[in-house]
């Protein structure tokens, strides 16, 4: 190979004018760029950063009025429509947030591909709310159940039934374990029963609060609504001090000012539903809705009651008030003060598991889970007040029935029959021909 040849002079092009691109080369690659046209460049590129954040932050608000408002419509569609479709709304949203909160866990990559692992959570899911649905159902419609033939056995030996299904699932666990993912699996199931826990049986609670009417669903859920708007816009409006490290935008401010504006709207949607039995009634009827209504006897708690201030105030005058006005503070109080705490709870769980939302069930929101975190907490506290403080405790025909079905022989049953027909008669409620073909029947029957 040739040598190179330095200093070759090209035809038509100077000497001088290589030294001078030469040296133009090296200082250009030398001298850094300058600085005013690096800050430009760093202003352009920041503008475009935040117009393109902008536009998604847009559309991301759009997208999720969008879809409040859906979800606002939807619920109150259910409300009107009857007790029914709020049960399948319930339960839709159990199987949702069982399976995000399941989902979130880490799966260890070799671990991806073990049998039932899936199914197991499924099987435990389904035998839990079988008990747990079981249980209202039987306790609500037990003068239903009771007198049918095909579901009397399953609502007698229901516990039982449903303790053998729990102890399926348990021996296939076991026999399902695999050397070298014990760990996994038992995370899994301990991860699982926890899920149950916290949704499901929490959800169960919420369930028969319909049951008891739906004042007591849709109070502590329009509370909890409430609480969780004003906090926020109490908090952008003059919210200065950090209330807790799990939710940095979360202020004192906001949580005190949401308190009382909570109670406030509070009285005024109590007082509302409290003048609708439809809201006010036990469920009689799955099938009533807005337009069928309800009727019953209201409890005392919605009924106005005379109270008069102490004495040393000074003030002789007397307020008529309903007891249900007391309870809307306290739960307006807990929806304020404890509630919260569900979500806190629930943003320390994303946190460990480094997730933003717990699914993309509902656009613009996250998951299911995201939205319902304090409701659980609301409808147990709801459940647990109101059988603490304001159910009135009676026999209800179910239970009698259910006394004299499981306490009594067949013969003692006859007898208790012929007892009430007569009891009827003297009462002017049934005639001496009815009560006399009633007591043939049963005296051929024996």
């Amino acid at each position: 190979m040739g040598k190179s040849r330095r200093g070759v002079r090209f035809q038509h092009r100077p000497a001088n004018i290589d030294a001078k691109n030469s040296s133009s080369e090296s200082s250009d690659a030398s001298e850094p760029p300058s600085p005013t046209k690096a800050a430009k460049s760093d202003t352009v590129a920041g503008a475009k950063a935040n117009a393109a954040e902008y536009k998604k932050k847009k559309e991301t608000f759009i997208t999720r009025t969008i879809w409040t408002f859906v979800m606002i419509a939807g619920f109150f569609v259910a409300i009107f429509s009857g007790h029914l479709y709020i049960i399948a709304i319930v339960t839709a949203i159990q199987i949702v947030s069982f399976k995000e909160v399941i989902a979130i866990a880490n799966v260890p990559s070799r671990a991806k591909n073990l049998r039932f692992t899936k199914s197991l959570n499924w099987y435990f899911l389904a035998t839990t709310m079988y008990f747990l649905y079981g249980e209202s159902v039987i306790y609500y419609f037990k003068h239903i159940l009771l007198v049918d033939r095909v579901l009397l056995p399953f609502a007698t030996h229901h516990r039982f039934i449903c303790f053998m299904l729990y102890m399926m699932g348990f021996v296939f666990f076991v026999g399902s374990l695999q050397k070298g993912h014990y760990k996994f699996q038992f995370t899994q199931f301990a991860w699982t029963h926890m899920a149950l826990y916290l949704i499901v049986v929490q959800a169960h609670f919420i369930m028969n609060n319909i049951f008891e009417g739906l004042i007591w669903f849709f109070l502590p859920v329009a509370l909890v609504i409430t609480n969780d708007i004003f906090a926020y816009v109490c908090g952008i409006t003059f919210g200065r001090t950090q209330l807790i490290k799990l939710s940095p935008k979360k202020t004192v401010e906001g949580f005190v000012g949401a308190w009382v504006c909570t109670i406030v709207l509070g009285y005024g949607i109590g007082n509302i539903l409290m003048q609708y039995k439809y809201f006010t009634c036990p469920v009689n009827d799955l099938g009533s809705n807005i337009i069928t209504g309800l009727e019953c006897t209201p409890n005392p708690a919605f009924s106005p009651e005379a109270y008069q201030l102490p004495s040393w105030t000074h003030i002789d005058r007397t307020f008529n008030i309903a007891p249900m006005q007391f309870h809307i503070l306290i739960l307006a109080t807990f929806a304020s003060l404890i509630a919260p705490f569900g979500g806190f709870f629930a943003s320390g769980l994303k946190r460990t598991f480094k997730v933003k939302d717990f699914g993309e069930s509902i656009p613009g929101h996250g998951g299911i889970t995201d939205r319902m975190d304090c409701q659980f907490l609301m409808g147990l506290f709801a459940y647990m007040y109101y059988h603490s403080f304001i159910a009135v405790q009676k026999s209800s025909v179910g239970d009698v029935m259910e006394m004299a079905i499981t306490g009594l022989t067949v013969v003692e049953q006859i007898e208790v029959i012929k007892g009430l027909g007569k009891y009827l008669y003297n009462q002017g409620e049934l005639s001496e021909r009815v009560l006399n073909i009633l007591n043939a029947e049963l005296l051929a029957r024996r």
